[in-house]
């Protein structure tokens, strides 16, 4: 098992709480990925705009680990309002193409710091889609 970083996606705040995104033989699972940063929330009140942070940073990871974007299979996207999932899969659908991921979508009641809309997690196996 293999823990995997990327420089263009913040660490967790506290070394040793969990990993971005781990690699286990073939597969790999990515954290939930959200718009915060030390500065504050990228995109501000914007679905849309946290959306695509959190998707980059989902996408940066999963090449972290080896694999494309095509090669997750399923997506876990939580919400804290539910109204907002056209604006996420705006987001979603400049990102995936050809046959989308599995995916769940639910409400919660909040994330885990005020001001954050969206966060979204992944799962695949590396080399799941032809070259």
């Amino acid at each position: 098992m293999t823990r995997v970083s990327a420089d263009t996606v913040p660490e967790p705040p506290r070394p040793g709480m969990f990993s971005n995104a781990r690699v286990v033989g073939d597969r790999f699972f990515v954290s939930g990925m959200h718009a915060g940063t030390a500065d504050g929330v990228v995109g501000g009140d914007d679905v849309y705009l946290q959306a695509a942070e959190a998707f980059r940073r989902v996408r940066e990871l999963t090449e972290a680990c080896g694999a494309k974007v095509d090669d997750i299979l399923v997506l876990r996207v939580y919400l804290v309002d539910i109204a907002d999932k056209a604006l996420v899969g705006k987001a979603r659908g400049e990102v995936f193409t050809g046959d989308f991921p599995c995916s769940t979508l639910v409400q919660v009641g909040a994330l885990v710091e005020p001001g954050l809309r969206v966060e979204i997690e992944a799962e695949g196996i590396v080399g799941a889609t032809p070259s």
